[in-house]
């Protein structure tokens, strides 16, 4: 028998912008615990996107909004079995799901990054899908190239 599904809590806004969405960013960055030291990476990572920048007009934390909304995927493809055979379902993503990929995908691809520290790696990653190109931007395009080859099989959707 299942339990009840846990309630969504509701995060504190952070401390220098007041918005959720950084904490929940830096809650999926952070590691062992240490949310001062991801929350300094995220801090500096901005600095160093509101110096690279291009356009004036838009501050470092709309870039970087920008950034994520170009690295979040619409549709994905989920395994179901049909009668022995396995097929990859295209489906729509719930809206919470598409924000915790797309920073989920950011923060990896900023990782595998070649720079010297994080938060040089997460600026770059960040200006690179503003502009729709980066690692990130990326995976996304091959997960919607994914739905797109899997069409003929949307008829088994659940």
């Amino acid at each position: 028998m299942r339990k009840k599904q846990a309630k969504k809590r509701p995060l504190e806004p952070d401390p220098r912008f007041k918005d959720q969405l950084v904490t929940r960013f830096v809650n999926n960055m952070m590691w062992n615990g240490k949310k001062s030291v991801a929350f300094t990476i995220f801090y500096d990572a901005i600095e160093i996107v509101d110096q690279r920048k291009q356009d004036d007009e838009k501050s470092a934390l709309e870039v970087w909004k920008e950034a994520l909304s170009n690295v979040m995927p619409h549709v994905e493809v989920r395994s179901r079995r049909v009668g022995g055979a396995t097929f990859q379902i295209p489906m729509q993503i719930r809206p919470d799901r598409k924000v915790s990929l797309a920073m989920k995908w950011l923060i990896s691809f900023s990782r595998k990054r070649n720079e010297k520290t994080m938060a040089l790696r997460l600026a770059s990653e960040i200006l690179a899908a503003s502009k729709e190109e980066g690692s990130a931007v990326k995976k996304r395009q091959d997960t919607h190239k994914m739905a797109e080859a899997n069409k003929a099989f949307s008829h088994f959707r659940f």
